[in-house]
């Protein structure tokens, strides 16, 4: 069965709703099948998004696992692909070499660093940041391979993500951003980080329309969602995770669940995280689920 990213990207750029789940491959060479069991029997995923050794912190490769995870699932994966750990040499010739196999859509990253990770003695590439990933694709996408010369026949085309903060002290920076990456890459969507906040998805859904009417783009948004279960979680997402902002009352009043033991804290954490997702619908219709491979916490959650 031939895996249609045509479907997805349509669907994205149309008024329905549309929703994408990000999964990481676990530590081992194979897919764990029970986790790939629990992902067929989803209802209402749209694709899936396959992580990049998120945090710096070892995975096997997010490439190889997609096509893996394309293959099993049977729905279109989009692959987070960094500039962390390759050159431009390389991860062109990674990119080619997985239009053959069917992958052809592509979340690029600057990546985390390398200091964040687990992996002790690692070094980052950090050629460029994504932008210059983007021009790759786009490069490849119009038969031009990164050393300049032409490829000898055209590659499927090659769809290109990216992602935006949801949140900065100084609003405009992040239209600023947009913009900079609207002007610089064809992208299909912008994925933001976690968003917590009904004004500031506002903001970048308001901001998006602005820069796509000025540049005559259709960029769409897909706007990130994390379920915050607990105290740890919110002090993560708080003071790990840089372009988010988790307010305060939610921590607080985590932190108060949490002495109460944890049927106290995930209940008070699904609680706030349905009201907030509930306005959010009521604003848009696109959004990327993330659950830190706790998929069946998306029965809670529909579009």
């Amino acid at each position: 069965m031939e895996i249609n990213i045509e479907s997805l990207v349509a669907k994205l750029h149309s008024k329905e709703a549309f929703l994408s789940l990000e999964i990481s491959p676990s530590l081992s060479s194979r897919l764990d099948v029970e986790f790939i069991n629990e992902l067929k029997s989803l209802k209402g995923v749209d694709g899936f998004v396959c992580t990049d050794s998120p945090l710096a912190r070892f995975k096997p490769s997010s490439i190889l696992s997609s096509i893996k995870f394309q293959n099993a699932l049977q729905k279109p994966v989009i692959c987070t692909l960094s500039m962390r750990d390759r050159n431009s040499l390389a991860l062109c010739g990674d990119i080619l070499a997985a239009n053959e196999m069917g992958l052809r859509a592509f979340l690029t990253l600057t990546g985390d660093s390398i200091k964040n990770g687990d992996c002790v003695g690692a070094k980052g590439v950090f050629e460029d940041n994504s932008l210059k990933l983007g021009a790759i694709i786009d490069g490849l996408n119009n038969g031009i391979a990164v050393n300049g010369k032409p490829l000898k026949e055209p590659i499927e085309r090659i769809y290109n993500f990216q992602v935006i903060n949801s949140y900065a002290n100084n609003l405009q920076s992040l239209k600023h951003k947009i913009r900079k990456k609207l002007s610089s890459n064809r992208l299909s969507a912008l994925f933001t980080q976690p968003v917590y906040s009904l004004e500031g998805a506002e903001f970048l859904l308001k901001s998006l329309e602005e820069i796509n009417a000025e540049y005559e783009l259709d960029c769409a948004l897909v706007l990130g969602f994390f379920p915050v279960m607990s105290y740890k979680i919110a002090l993560f997402l708080r003071d790990k995770l840089p372009g988010v902002y988790i307010p305060d009352t939610w921590v607080d009043k985590l932190h108060t669940a949490h002495a109460k033991g944890i049927v106290e804290e995930q209940k008070v954490g699904l609680e706030m995280s349905l009201s907030l997702f509930e306005s959010l619908k009521k604003l848009h219709n696109k959004f990327h689920f993330m659950s830190a491979n706790k998929p069946s916490l998306l029965e809670y959650f529909r579009i």
